[in-house]
């Protein structure tokens, strides 16, 4: 699973807050599907941009992910570059275009996971929402009081005054 960063969890966020705020989606669309929308988010590209930059290899965002070579020159490779550079895995991204992630799913209540569907919106918002609460939680897990001093609880001296 992607690394529990607080830089990926806000990518998921942000990209669950534009999908609910009515940004255009189309799962069809390499630029405003799943992977889209998390593209969208890391690179800051637009839709229109980062469908061109697929055009140039055959395939949907599964099939550009099994492609994907770091070193092709391939503007698509670039993108996912980026995202993976960020904390995600290949793994990540091809179960996110078909929210298809066991971790993720079986953190979702049951009676709605069993109805989720892979091309709807809502259903792609409360995905990613889960993915970040789990990595979230997993990132709070690892941080400790006690690897605060106590020298950090106390006012620093300049504030004192």
């Amino acid at each position: 699973m992607a690394q529990s960063t607080l830089s990926v969890i806000q990518a998921l966020r942000d990209t669950a807050q534009r999908l609910v705020a009515q940004a255009p989606y189309q799962w069809g669309h390499m630029g405003s599907c799943n992977c889209g929308h998390l593209a969208q988010t890391i690179t800051k590209l637009t839709k229109g941009e980062i469908h061109a930059r697929a055009m140039q290899r055959y395939g949907d965002w599964e099939r550009q992910i099994n492609d994907y070579c770091p070193t092709s020159g391939l503007p698509i490779d670039e993108t996912i570059d980026e995202m993976l550079a960020l904390g995600f895995t290949r793994q990540d991204l091809a179960h996110l275009e078909r929210l298809a992630d066991p971790t993720i799913l079986a953190a979702i209540p049951f009676e709605r996971r069993d109805a989720m569907r892979h091309n709807q919106r809502d259903d792609v918002v409360l995905y990613l929402r889960t993915w970040a609460d789990l990595l979230e939680a997993q990132l709070l897990t690892t941080i400790q009081l006690s690897d605060l001093t106590t020298d950090a609880l106390l006012p620093h001296p300049m504030m004192a005054h």
